[in-house]
């Protein structure tokens, strides 16, 4: 499973062992997974059905694969993520937070973050369940950084910027005046 370039998405898969004679209406199971692609998606059914029950692709059939999208996308929210993965030295299990506006990119932020922090590979990360956090239960000192009310991102030192077929800070392309980069 590569991730490389592109963002995790948010599938819905439900899937049954294939009907025989003896079971003609096995029963279904829901998962959702989070994959770069259907295909993926898929594959880690699989493989989490062949974990859990004793269920695999030769054996079952696929009855569903949707990819679920979140309708309030303009709000940045706090979302906080717990997982287990596999090191070099053992299994893990860690809970982080983050901020975005989707959980997919939540997800893919996690994703990242572990390849850099940890060098863990996509493969080697099992999502267990993520939730939507309120500001008031923030455990991480970064997410906390930002809840507060008279939040400000100032923008000192500014260089006024050339516009559409003129140059930027004066008609000539070298001056002797430095510019001015303090609007306060």
């Amino acid at each position: 499973m590569t991730v490389a370039g592109g963002k995790m998405r948010q599938y819905q898969v439900v899937g049954r062992k294939a009907a025989t004679l003896d079971q003609p209406n096995p029963e279904a199971y829901r998962m959702i997974l989070f994959a770069p692609s259907p295909v993926v998606a898929k594959s880690k059914f699989w493989y989490y059905m062949h974990q859990f029950r004793k269920m695999k692709k030769t054996t079952g059939e696929i009855l569903d694969c949707v990819e679920l999208k979140e309708k309030d996308n303009k709000v940045v929210k706090n979302y906080g993520i717990w997982l287990r993965y596999d090191s070099r030295s053992g299994t893990h299990n860690m809970y982080r937070e983050f901020r975005d506006v989707t959980l997919t990119g939540a997800v893919s932020q996690l994703y990242d973050e572990m390849a850099g922090r940890h060098r863990t590979r996509p493969r080697s990360i099992q999502i267990i369940r993520t939730a939507t956090v309120a500001d008031e239960d923030l455990k991480r000192t970064n997410g906390m950084q930002f809840i507060s009310a008279d939040l400000k991102f100032p923008l000192p030192h500014r260089v006024a910027s050339g516009k559409r077929g003129q140059k930027a800070l004066s008609s000539r392309t070298f001056t002797t005046v430095r510019p001015t980069t303090f609007f306060g």
